[in-house]
């Protein structure tokens, strides 16, 4: 391909401020709707106080370290459930992939176990572990495994069959088999699940912080909630949201390194 014919297709991509543009686009105009509705009393300043309101409710508490406090236990719950729950689910999603006779034992159980809504399990785990952190990062890893368990199963058993059938021609052993073949085979459905599982990790976090919580980011909202505090709400909601979106970039970002070598539609 001629350099002419790379600077031409080059040139008929948008640059990346041109894409970060387009997506600051509906949140802004978003912004601006809600400032004004609010600014010219349209909108209850009691249930949707206004963006400028919320920003210096999230100064106020940043400056006096509440915000930071909070959302420190918030986060060693969120990725502890996850990394027990996730762990938990690679492991048997690999055993259950790989043999079929682990599946017909441990499938059935787990899959009546992910059908359990997390609501109907708190007072049991309230019974059982009390009310300190162990319930709390339970609940959430019982929200995280199931995610990275199905897409593990499911990345291992859509590996195409004739690889196997080379790997054995050139003599690899069952290990090899599956560090070599099997896994990255199933690393962009593992990867899959992660990102979901982190998802679900965040919004398992708010049930569990219900639980006679006395800090954390759900234990805030719900104590500004009793005072009608709204704005400390919307500052709780901001910031879930964005933790989610920073922790699901950087599980993107891991994903876009480990799958260098496909080549994928990019839109």
């Amino acid at each position: 391909m001629s350099n002419q014919a790379v600077a031409a297709g080059s040139a008929g991509k948008p640059g990346k401020a041109v894409i970060a543009g387009l997506g600051l686009l509906l949140p802004g105009s978003l912004l601006i709707s809600w400032q004004l509705l609010g600014h010219y009393g349209i909108l209850s300043e009691m249930l949707f106080p206004t963006p400028y309101t919320i920003a210096q409710s999230f100064i106020s508490l940043a400056a006096s370290g509440d915000l930071w406090s909070h959302f420190r236990v918030s986060a060693v719950r969120a990725f502890s459930g996850f990394l027990l729950g996730g762990g938990l689910g690679l492991l048997l999603g690999i055993l259950v992939g790989l043999f079929r006779r682990s599946e017909r034992l441990l499938d059935p159980s787990l899959q009546m176990i992910r059908m359990i809504p997390s609501l109907a399990v708190v007072p049991l785990f309230i019974l059982w572990f009390g009310i300190g952190e162990e319930s709390k990062v339970l609940l959430i890893a019982k929200g995280a495994f199931f995610p990275v368990y199905i897409n593990t199963f499911m990345g291992i058993r859509g590996t195409d069959n004739k690889l196997f059938e080379v790997s054995r021609v050139l003599g690899f052993s069952r290990l090899q088999q599956v560090l070599r073949l099997v896994l990255p085979a199933a690393v962009p459905n593992i990867m899959l699940g992660v990102r979901l599982s982190l998802g679900l990790s965040w919004l398992g976090l708010v049930v569990a912080e219900l639980i006679a919580s006395t800090s954390g980011i759900g234990y805030m909202m719900s104590d500004a909630r009793q005072f009608a505090d709204t704005p400390v709400v919307f500052v709780g909601i901001i910031v879930f949201a964005a933790a989610g979106l920073l922790s699901d970039t950087v599980v993107r970002l891991i994903e876009r390194r480990l799958l260098r070598w496909k080549d994928s539609y990019q839109g």
